[in-house]
C-alpha cells in the first residue's frame, strides 16, 4: 500500500493532516448506536459479571503515563485469578513477568486502568474501566490467588465502568477455532522477532530459543 506523503516528513504527520478533530466529526460518519449498547454500561459489578470474572483466566490491562504515552499488556493465571472484592472493587495480583513494572509505574503516575476480561474458548468479553493504586499491604496479599510466587503487590480497582463488550470481534478474528489459524511456519516466531530487536552482534537464534525455553519452564518462578 502506497500513500503520497505529499511533503517531508513522517507518514502519520502526512495521515494526520486532514485527520479527524472533534466528537462531532466523527459521529456524522456513523449512525447513532444502538439504547441498549447505551443502557448495559453500569457503574458496578453485577452477580453476573462478577460470575465471568471468576471464570476469566486472562486480562488485558491498558494503561498511560503522565505524558499519555499508552500500554497494554496481559496478565494471566488460575481462572478466577483476579479477585472481587466487592461490587465496586477488584484486585490483579502481581505475577512473575520482565520486571520492567510498565503498568505499575503508570499506575503511580495516573491512577487509573481499562481492564477487558477473556474467557479461552468463549467469545465473551467484559470490559472494566476505573480508578488503580497499588498495594503490597500483607493482610489483602494473603487473600488472593497467587500466580506461581505469592504476589509482592496488586493492582487494586475501582469499578467505574463496566461493559458486557459485543463477542463480534473474537469471532471475526476465528480467535477460538484453531482450524482458522494461520500455519505455525507461516509466522515469525518469538524468537527470530526477539533477535531482531535486540540487535546483540553474535546472539544466535538457538540462543534465544534455549533462553525461551528456560523461561517457560520457570515460568511462575
Amino acid at each position: 500500500m502506497m500513500i503520497d506523503t505529499g511533503a517531508v516528513g513522517s507518514l502519520f504527520d502526512s495521515l494526520r493532516a486532514d485527520a479527524l478533530t472533534s466528537p462531532d466529526q466523527l459521529r456524522e460518519l456513523y449512525p447513532p448506536p444502538n439504547p441498549n449498547a447505551l443502557r448495559k454500561e453500569t457503574d458496578h459489578l453485577t452477580e453476573e459479571t462478577r460470575a465471568l470474572i471468576g471464570c476469566s483466566s486472562l486480562v488485558f490491562i491498558g494503561s498511560a503515563d503522565i505524558e499519555g504515552r499508552a500500554d497494554v499488556t496481559p496478565r494471566g493465571g488460575p481462572a478466577g485469578f483476579v479477585s472481587v472484592l466487592d461490587e465496586r472493587t477488584l484486585v490483579i495480583p502481581d505475577a512473575t513477568g520482565n520486571k520492567r513494572l510498565d503498568t505499575m509505574h503508570n499506575v503511580l503516575q495516573t491512577g487509573r486502568v481499562g481492564l477487558l476480561f477473556l474467557i479461552p474458548g468463549r467469545p465473551t468479553t467484559l470490559r472494566v474501566n476505573g480508578r488503580a493504586c497499588v498495594s503490597a499491604r500483607p493482610e489483602l496479599l494473603s487473600q488472593l490467588t497467587p500466580v506461581g510466587k505469592p504476589p509482592v503487590t496488586a493492582i487494586v480497582v475501582e469499578v467505574e465502568q463496566v461493559y458486557p463488550h459485543c463477542p463480534k470481534s473474537l469471532m471475526r478474528a476465528n480467535a477460538w477455532r484453531p482450524e482458522r489459524w494461520m500455519p505455525a511456519d507461516t509466522q515469525p516466531t518469538s524468537a527470530e522477532v526477539t533477535l531482531a530487536q535486540l540487535d546483540v552482534p553474535g546472539l544466535t537464534i538457538d540462543q534465544i530459543e534455549e533462553a525461551e525455553r528456560e523461561s517457560l519452564r520457570l515460568r511462575y518462578e
